[in-house]
């Protein structure tokens, strides 16, 4: 979804930025302002950041940064951001360095350095879009189980495949007109502010019930979904924007037992 949104990963294969060749500076180009208005609250929301109970955090494809520096300004926990790409780690490291994120590499394997059980809350944002094989969702998932403590809470934010093909003010996922099947590539569009001209994408389309099947079979209980929207016109979007009445996120979030 957005620059952070297609995971903020730069994974090899199908999915990916598809006509930029530094994809990170182009991910980091991206204003993901429509994210921080509506769908990373409603992660922070979602995982309890702010509380007492949330003192480490698992960023799970935290691209540049930025989601994991929103986490460090908006409470006192520490992130354990990780991903697969050492270029956006790279970016990561030099724009948003902070004494409370820890920047790490990972493989197929995910996160394995972490030990079992020992992270508050995971997120994964716009991550799953990114994957073309269900299989891949499942690995993700039971990694993010197994390094969350007892009671501990995941999230998956992701553009909401119940509203592809919308034009909202800074992207959209899709063709309008389009009906898309589990899992099919979908060529998807960014907005840079500026000169820089729009970022095409190519992502992945996973039905909300995809979400809820794979946390789920994680072992993730009190499964929620969340769509939020604008509740006012925003001056900042400007105009009417589309996100004051339609969805363009999915929160899909858990709890570890």
């Amino acid at each position: 979804m957005t620059p952070h949104a297609f995971s903020g990963t730069d994974r090899q294969g199908p999915a990916g930025p598809v006509d930029d060749s530094d994809p990170a500076e182009a991910i980091e180009a991206y204003d993901d302002l429509p994210e921080r208005l509506i769908g990373y609250p409603a992660v922070f929301h979602a995982l309890g950041i702010g509380s007492s109970a949330v003192r480490t955090v698992l960023d799970y494809g935290c691209g540049p940064g930025k989601v994991a520096t929103r986490v460090v300004e908006a409470s006192g926990a520490s992130v354990v951001a990780v991903d697969v790409s050492p270029r956006m780690l790279e970016v990561a490291r030099a724009r948003r360095p902070h004494p409370r994120i820890d920047y790490r590499l990972i493989g197929d394997e995910g996160p394995a350095f972490l030990a079992d059980g020992s992270v508050d809350a995971a997120m994964a944002c716009f991550v799953f879009v990114t994957a073309g094989e269900v299989a891949v969702l499942h690995d993700i998932a039971a990694e993010m189980h197994r390094v969350l403590r007892p009671g501990g809470r995941c999230a998956v934010l992701d553009a909401n495949p119940r509203t592809t093909g919308i034009r909202f003010s800074t992207f959209r996922s899709g063709e309008p007109g389009r009906v898309y099947t589990k899992g099919e590539r979908r060529r998807s569009r960014r907005e840079r502010p500026g000169t820089g001209g729009p970022l095409e994408f190519v992502d992945h389309h996973w039905p909300c019930q995809t979400y809820l099947d794979v946390l789920g079979k994680a072992g993730f209980t009190d499964l929620d979904v969340h769509e939020p929207v604008l509740t006012h016109r925003s001056a900042q979007l400007g105009g009417d924007p589309a996100e004051a009445g339609h969805p363009p996120f999915l929160v899909v979030s858990g709890v570890k037992q």
